[in-house]
Order: structure tokens, then C-alpha cells, then sequence
């Protein structure tokens, strides 16, 4: 058996293969059906026109090989890079600010430490890559600079772009225009979308929001890595890529479902908690074992378990969420 996965992660110690095996032979017929779709959906060509069709075929699931292409064009990086030729290059040859490149270097060396292609001794070893892409995003947008868990995010990017300058203009999608303020310094996009989430726990899993407020645990405890990291290290990086598949062509409102679908289809678990560590330790557990290993039957229910949510919905709640986060200010 393979200790280390095809994106270059070592396995841990306690790896099911067993059931990995059993869900993986599976998963290889999807997939490979899939592939034959977006062949020919692509025809060689390098563009595609966004509709319900592509919507339905992002959904379920873009074949690695044209992963980082479909990910460049619905998600606007594409059309940014070809308008800004050179425009990567010249912001890691200007001027550089110091301690943007302290921050960075401190943070490099923990990025994914169980990846064989980030060690030193890799050939190429993707810290180099990764610094590239952090420091020159920490020019091109001053106002972010460098933010913990960006370096994880940019490694994902690395990994499946395999290329530096497309993972530097995907980071600015997700940054600049998918996530709204999650890595500014005073973070207040992420603290909202947090309460936001509270909110619809609420409406749609209320014994859980009960049970959070009896025993006083911030939602930003429990979920505040899933935002930060978009579930990387969180859950498998098969469903990761996944999730992150739709994320890209649907928005930030993909993160809700995910993890509405993790607290729904857990609810029964969760509420066996009686105290404060215990709730915290099942958020931990709700993020492993085979329901969110099998992405493919995983990804179809956070398009129905949930049920509807709109963008209009979250943006409301969003608004009063923000209002009440800057009167506590």
C-alpha cells in the first residue's frame, strides 16, 4: 500500500485502507465516466461558457486533469492573468517590505510538514514556489499582506496548478473577490460568516444552536479552522478538491453547506455532548470516517441535506451579523 497519496500527503498511522480501497474502486468508475463528459465538453479548447450544464458538471466533480484550467476561467483568474501579462514577475522583482517576508518565511516551514514535495530535500521543493506566490500576493494586496492559513491555501493551489503565476491569480480570486474579508487584519469577514453560520444552525439544526448556547461555545471555536483553512487538513483532500471545485464556480455560500451538512447529518452525535470539551471533541470527530471520505455521495448531499440557501438569504444575514459584531466593536 502507498504511504503517500497521489498529492504527495504520507497517510497517518491509523489509515483505513480497507475501506479507502472499497470506496476508491468505486469512486474510479465516477471518474472515469466524468472524464469522458468533460472531454468532450471541452474539446480541446481553452474556455468555457458558464450554465447550468457546467454548473451540473462542476457539481459533480472536475477530473484532475482539467482541474486547475476549469478552476482559472470560472473563477475570473484566467481572464485577470491574460489582461496583466508580466504583472506576477514585476511584483516579485520590486521592492519588498520586510517583515512581510519574516511572516512568511516563519510560516513556510510549518506548511504541511506531512507532504513529501514540501520538505527541504523534495526536487522541486514547493517552499521555494510558495514563498513566490505568498510574497508577491503580499505586495499586490497591501491591504491583506500575509495572513496565517493563506500558506496552506497557496499550497492546495500549487498542488493542483502545478504553476506559480496561476496559483498566484486563484489566490486573488479566493481573496480578493470569493471570500469576503477573511484575511484582513481585523478579519471581520470570517468572525461574520461564523456568526452567519450560528444563525442558520438555528434555522435548520436548532437542537444543535440550543445545546452550543446551554453550554457557551463560540461557533468561531468549533469552525473557525473550517473558514480559515477551507477545510483543508479538516477533511480528505479528495473532498477538499471538491468542495473546492464548486467554491470557485458557486461562492462562498459552498462553505455553509458543507458545513451544514456536517453538523445535520452528525446532529444525533453531536447531542450526546454534555459538556463544554465534550462538544468541542465531537466537531473534531464530525470531520472523519467514511461519510466525508466517499466525496462523490458526500458532495450530493450538501446540495440537498441543507436544503435552500440562497445567496440573498446569506447576504442578509450576513448584514445584520456584521452590524451586530461592529456595535460590540
Amino acid at each position: 500500500f502507498f504511504r503517500v497519496d497521489p498529492y504527495g500527503f504520507e497517510r497517518p498511522e491509523d489509515f483505513d485502507y480497507a475501506s479507502y480501497e472499497a470506496f476508491f474502486s468505486r469512486y474510479l468508475v465516477v471518474l472515469t465516466r466524468r472524464a469522458i463528459k468533460w472531454s468532450k465538453l471541452l474539446k480541446g479548447k481553452n474556455s468555457i461558457q458558464k450554465s447550468l450544464k457546467v454548473k451540473r458538471y462542476i457539481r459533480k466533480g472536475i477530473p484532475n486533469e482539467h482541474r486547475a484550467l476549469v478552476w482559472m476561467i470560472v473563477s475570473g483568474a484566467q481572464t485577470n492573468m491574460e489582461q496583466n501579462p508580466g504583472y506576477y514577475h514585476r511584483l516579485l522583482e520590486g521592492e519588498k517590505n520586510a517583515k512581510l517576508l519574516e511572516a512568511i518565511k516563519t510560516d513556510i516551514n510549518r506548511t504541511f510538514p506531512d507532504n513529501v514535495k514540501f520538505r527541504k530535500t523534495a526536487d522541486p521543493c514547493l517552499q521555494h514556489t510558495l514563498y513566490n506566490v505568498l510574497v508577491a500576493y503580499g505586495h499586490h494586496n497591501k491591504a491583506v499582506g500575509y495572513c496565517q492559513g493563506m500558506n496552506f491555501i497557496a499550497g492546495y493551489l500549487i498542488l493542483i496548478t502545478k504553476n506559480e503565476e496561476e496559483s498566484f491569480w486563484l489566490l486573488d480570486a479566493l481573496i480578493g473577490r470569493i471570500l469576503p474579508d477573511y484575511y484582513s487584519p481585523a478579519m471581520l469577514g470570517l468572525k461574520t460568516d461564523q456568526e452567519v453560520l450560528g444563525e442558520l444552525v438555528k434555522m435548520k439544526v436548532p437542537a444543535v444552536a440550543e445545546l452550543m448556547e446551554r453550554h457557551g461555545v463560540m461557533w468561531t471555536l468549533v469552525v473557525s479552522r473550517w473558514f480559515i483553512c477551507l477545510f483543508i487538513d479538516i477533511l480528505p483532500v479528495e473532498t477538499v478538491l471538491r468542495i473546492w471545485d464548486c467554491l470557485f464556480y458557486e461562492g462562498s455560500k459552498i462553505i455553509f453547506r458543507v458545513a451544514l451538512t456536517l453538523i445535520k447529518q452528525n446532529q444525533a452525535f453531536i447531542l450526546e455532548a454534555t459538556n463544554f470539551p465534550d462538544i468541542c471533541e465531537k466537531f473534531k470527530q464530525i470531520t472523519k470516517g467514511t461519510f466525508v471520505t466517499e466525496c462523490h455521495s458526500f458532495m450530493q448531499k450538501i446540495f440537498t441535506d441543507p436544503g435552500s440557501l440562497s445567496m440573498a438569504t446569506i447576504n442578509k444575514l450576513r448584514e445584520t451579523c456584521r452590524e451586530k459584531l461592529l456595535s460590540q466593536g
